[in-house]
């Protein structure tokens, strides 16, 4: 693994996000400093983590320190193994961030590390689709469970408390993302945040979440009705299946992300709708409900195998509503297995 970071030029690397320590360590620690060689690891903690983080990381050299001083106890044990290049999260840090970073390690030639920690993180082990697949079990459990008791009158910000009420008590560690619940006009804003809009009989339905678990996120996005809609909105969903299930079809290792966006967004603008599709087809899905690669029209990266990524493509007309339909899918050699299994029925 650590052979990608020498071939960058980096002797050691400083791991300082929570997604990157977790990822490369499995401790889901809150604080802390990961510095990884290619023949060690050090985790830097204060008194607080200390003994757990000992417990937890029996592979790592743990060192207690406190917060203000690990920048400059670093750059100490970094000088003593004879690093000249430390690689960071350019991605992740603050300009105030770099700055410390730039004073503490003014010894070291400091070199922009985030492209090839996420290049680490983009195939996914069978352990890591396991955890993916667990947390969107659960998710589906709670939105059948919330689609089943919806009833107009109920505002978008009670559904949204309902919901994440449902994934907790199913044993949810936490929700990917805030969720986003739309009804009627408002399924037209791709990202509408829940407000006191209250649910009638012939609307419109859209509700887009995830959860995490394990430490890994799930998510779906599913629109429906009540009853049936007219024949406008009937149309918006058809199209916006049948684009799903074509990409879904279709989609495999080897092709360009610009490629799978394209399956989708062709056969979209192929039945008359040109702007109406303003997003891209999907996203890497893992420890981050948004991670690399990106699924869209400007995207060259290839689809490798083992690829986790979402297939969300949607329809949406101001003043009429919006159709979105989102499944989660591991991208094989052959094609791609859909990890989601909640029907797309438009009328629940």
């Amino acid at each position: 693994m650590f052979s990608r970071f020498t071939s960058a030029d980096i002797d050691s690397v400083l791991i300082i996000s929570p997604q990157n320590r977790f990822y490369f360590t499995g401790y889901d620690a809150s604080s802390g400093f990961l510095v990884m060689s290619e023949h060690a690891r050090s985790f830097y903690v204060d008194a607080r983590y200390f003994e757990e983080a000992k417990a937890r990381l029996p592979g790592c050299a743990v060192r207690c320190v406190k917060s203000e001083e690990a920048y400059s106890v670093i750059a100490q044990d970094l000088i003593k193994a004879g690093v000249k290049t430390l690689g960071y999260e350019d991605e992740f840090v603050t300009v105030s961030s770099f700055k410390a970073l730039e004073t503490a390690f003014k010894d070291f030639v400091l070199t922009p590390a985030s492209a090839v920690l996420g290049s680490l993180r983009i195939v996914k082990t069978k352990e890591e689709i396991s955890a993916i697949s667990a947390a969107q079990k659960l998710a589906e459990k709670a939105f059948e469970k919330v689609a089943d008791s919806l009833r107009p009158g109920v505002t978008e910000k009670e559904l949204k408390a309902q919901l994440a009420a449902e994934c907790y008590r199913l044993g949810a560690d936490g929700l990917a993302f805030s969720a986003i619940i739309a009804f009627g006009e408002n399924t037209a804003i791709p990202h509408h945040e829940p407000s006191d809009r209250k649910l009638e009989k012939s609307d419109l339905v859209l509700i887009d979440f995830g959860v995490k678990l394990g430490g890994y996120c799930s998510d779906m996005t599913r629109t429906f009705c009540l009853i049936e809609p007219s024949e406008q909105i009937s149309t918006l969903y058809d199209t916006v299946l049948a684009a799903h299930d074509y990409a879904l079809k279709n989609i495999k290792a080897g092709m360009t992300c610009r490629e799978a966006d394209s399956l989708a967004r062709e056969y979209i603008r192929a039945n008359g709708y040109n702007t109406e599709f303003s997003h891209g087809l999907g996203h890497g899905i893992g420890i981050e409900v948004h991670e690399a690669p990106t699924v869209g029209e400007a995207s060259g990266e290839l689809l490798l195998p083992g690829t986790v990524i979402t297939l969300e493509p949607g329809i949406y007309i101001p003043g009429v509503g919006g159709v979105r339909i989102e499944d989660i899918v591991v991208v094989r050699e052959d094609g791609a297995e859909n990890l989601t299994n909640t029907g797309k029925d438009l009328v629940l």
